[in-house]
């Protein structure tokens, strides 16, 4: 469990005004000093993850965050970066002292609420005061769910354990799939990984290593080739293959080495499903024809990795939309946490495969596209698509084709 990505650990954010006790919250939760504690109020400037193992949720990640309630023109970006933290919080404790409830619980309640994220209430402090009645413990006829803690004595942190497992999304406790569902027990996967200058040495890409997890979960089998050998591996198969994944910088390639009766997509394809909303993400694509020189895109990569003579996102996309659209297409970059609250001045989004995301993070920047009505697509689909093969890399996915399609052919 101690390796497991960030990605795919459980985003626990904790919430409140400042110096109300939420790293000590942190600390006795993890049963060790993992987050500075003091008395003096803003301590916590920036939202601090911190990876841990807690019982009974496994591997998860904590958010530590500066106080709701901070002032001056510093607090003002401190409290702007805590609500960014909410993008990427699965689960949130919002944590009060005992008589303390006001319009900063007000109105971080109801931004819990409309995004949609599962929260409770802890009473900290509850060695030297107690909570009002009806506040100690259990579910209020709001459906808040209330704890009473000390994190002084460890008072109530068995009650907080059970509670983040009880709110915790019913997906989290499923086994995640990337691909086992589309290979059956038993049977074979071509998987396509390119060895390039982009390749890290020694090692696969994140994608590449979580397929071949899955295949083995899966009591299937895989065998690994570069894009050179795929032709001549399919050849020597006695018994078709059930699938095959390739990079999508290699698509066309393997499009035309791979036989259409054999299911193909790529890597970032599967992740955009994993870590979003695939028939959302192809939607997006169909924008791609609607590009006319002169038009705004911004391509966002969650990692912030050194770019390459030959970046795939900086260089690469850059010049496809250009040749796709005809003439100059506008291309700004982001990287990291880095994504604006106004989405307005782009006529598309091109995501990576968000890896190094958890899945909270990458919905929450989909809603945010769609509010605004800004269409949002991933690396995966938008090069398969200016490279003519969408269709064929989206054949696995049913729904996913036919949203595509609707929006195409409108």
């Amino acid at each position: 469990m101690n390796e497991t990505p960030k990605s795919l650990r459980l985003h626990i954010g904790i919430y409140g005004r400042r110096n109300v006790g939420k790293s000590s919250l942190l600390n006795a939760l993890a049963g060790q000093q993992v987050s500075i504690v003091s008395d003096t109020p803003g301590t916590t400037t920036d939202p601090v993850e911190k990876t841990l193992e807690l019982a009974p949720l496994g591997p998860v990640v904590f958010i530590d965050t500066a106080g709701i309630d901070d002032v001056g023109a510093l607090g003002e970006l401190r409290k702007e970066r805590t609500l960014k933290a909410l993008e990427r919080t699965d689960v949130a404790l919002l944590a009060v002292e005992p008589g303390q409830w006001g319009e900063y619980e007000d109105f971080f309640v109801g931004q819990l609420r409309e995004r949609n994220i599962p929260f409770g209430v802890v009473f900290g402090k509850c060695d030297l005061a107690a909570p009002s009645a009806g506040q100690l413990c259990g579910l209020d006829k709001d459906g808040i769910r209330w704890m009473s803690v000390s994190a002084m004595t460890g008072k109530g942190m068995g009650q907080v354990r059970e509670a983040l497992a009880a709110l915790a999304p019913e997906h989290w406790f499923a086994e995640p799939r990337l691909l086992g569902d589309l290979l059956p027990a038993g049977e074979l996967a071509v998987l396509v990984v390119p060895i390039d200058l982009g390749a890290p040495k020694g090692r696969l890409i994140l994608p590449q290593v979580q397929a071949i997890r899955d295949i083995l979960d899966s009591d299937a089998s895989c065998m690994v080739v570069k894009e050179r050998e795929l032709a001549s591996a399919l050849a020597r198969l006695n018994k078709k293959t059930a699938l095959v994944v390739c990079d999508s910088q290699i698509v066309l390639k393997a499009v035309a080495d791979t036989p259409p009766d054999i299911p193909l997509t790529t890597f970032s394809i599967l992740m955009a499903r994993f870590k979003g909303d695939l028939a959302a993400f192809a939607r997006g694509a169909a924008a791609i024809d609607q590009l006319q020189p002169g038009d705004a895109v911004l391509v966002s990569e969650a990692c912030g990795h050194h770019p390459s003579a030959d970046d795939i996102g900086r260089v690469k996309i850059p010049r496809w939309l250009r040749q796709y659209a005809g003439g100059d297409i506008r291309v700004d970059n982001l990287s990291g946490r880095d994504f604006p609250d106004d989405l307005s001045p782009y006529k598309l989004i091109i995501h990576c495969g968000a890896c190094t995301f958890n899945r909270q993070s990458m919905l929450a920047r989909l809603g945010r596209a769609h509010e605004q009505g800004i269409p949002m697509t991933n690396y995966g689909l938008a090069i398969s698509h200016v490279q003519g093969v969408l269709r064929r890399v989206l054949e696995p996915f049913p729904a996913a084709l036919t949203a595509f399609d609707a929006v195409s052919q409108a």
